[in-house]
């Protein structure tokens, strides 16, 4: 290839011809992002608002499977940090990503920029900068988001209180399944799960939906909250122990979507399992009983299915879960550990 050619070819493939075309329309809508031409945005927060700031990262074969849609990669990516602002009550407004490539596969980011891009049209928000890098490890993507909250509102997870009654957004346990049913794909059939059970649990697992609606029910009535992400139980157990109070759920009580109910009815798995399977991206909140009421109304009117499911209850700090006979149920793992799994 003549000298020129090549340069030319490069050009077309460098960092700032790649963010061009895939990243840049992405920002179309938010002035402070600047087109993605500048190496920081700007973020205008309105008066009486704060800004609330969330990161995680998601990397090839420890949250998602080497081989895994580009495009679920991408809303996945983004909504694991969406689910953490909408458990403190803020509305999502922008986010910046850092994005670690193997190799360049034009293809790949075309449907990548287009799962991003599905993924902030239904969290309302824009992409306004971040980074691009090789990288001779896994895939990774890593997400900075950022919402806001009136000023003063936005709701901890340090802060339940004895007497608290505990309600989960959704259902748990399908992302689990979802991930069996990947490992194995035979669990369908021993289970008697239809091609439109499986697609949901797929659904569930490849591209969660936060509860975005459930914002303005929490700040109204939540003492505290926080995204059931690593597993009901040990997700409960954190809040319990961060706020320095006991909790108790009731096994009985955890809402279950049909495919799972008929998971469970065949032995394939139980209970236990679904509570500390991660991966669910629900709400975990607890409210005064003097709320209560109220909580269930809003979140109602808002089309958000929430459950009563446990108590909190004065120390020693930590959580607990009851089986039906009334004993406390055993766990093989609370739910997710980056450090402990293996």
């Amino acid at each position: 290839m003549p000298e020129n050619d090549r340069q030319r070819a490069g050009a077309s493939s460098g960092e700032e011809a790649l963010i061009a075309e895939f990243f840049a329309p992405l920002s179309e809508g938010f002035p402070g992002a600047y087109g993605l031409k500048d190496d920081c945005a700007a973020i205008a927060v309105s008066p009486g608002q704060e800004l609330i700031v969330t990161t995680d990262a998601v990397i090839a074969g420890v949250h998602f499977l080497p081989g895994d849609e580009p495009g679920a990669i991408a809303w996945k990516a983004l909504a694991v940090n969406v689910s953490d602002l909408v458990a403190k009550g803020a509305v999502p407004l922008a986010y910046v990503m850092n994005l670690a490539l193997p190799d360049i596969d034009r293809s790949w980011l075309a449907a990548f920029s287009g799962g991003l891009l599905s993924a902030q049209t239904a969290f309302g928000c824009r992409l306004i900068g971040g980074d691009t890098d090789r990288t001779p490890g896994p895939l990774s993507v890593s997400i900075t988001a950022f919402g806001t909250v009136p000023s003063g509102c936005m709701v901890q997870r340090t802060t339940a209180r004895d007497g608290d009654i505990v309600y989960v957004s959704g259902t748990i346990g399908d992302a689990a399944l979802g991930l069996a049913l990947r490992h194995d794909p035979q669990l369908a059939d021993r289970s008697g799960l239809d091609a439109e059970a499986c697609t949901y649990l797929e659904n569930r697992l490849s591209r969660p939906r936060p509860p975005l609606a459930l914002g303005p029910a929490l700040r109204a009535c939540a003492s505290s909250a926080m995204d059931v992400s690593d597993g009901l139980m040990k997700d409960f157990d954190r809040l319990c122990r961060a706020s320095r109070v006991g909790g108790r759920l009731q096994a009985s009580l955890i809402p279950l979507s049909p495919p799972a109910r008929k998971v469970i009815s065949t032995d394939e798995t139980d209970l236990a399992d679904l509570m500390s399977g991660g991966e669910d991206y629900e709400v975990l909140a607890t409210i005064s009983p003097a709320k209560a009421a109220q909580f269930e109304e809003l979140a109602h009117g808002a089309g958000i299915p929430v459950t009563r499911i446990g108590e909190v209850t004065a120390g020693p700090a930590g959580a607990v879960a009851i089986d039906p006979a009334g004993g406390t149920m055993s766990f093989g793992k609370l739910g997710w550990d980056h450090f402990l799994a293996r």
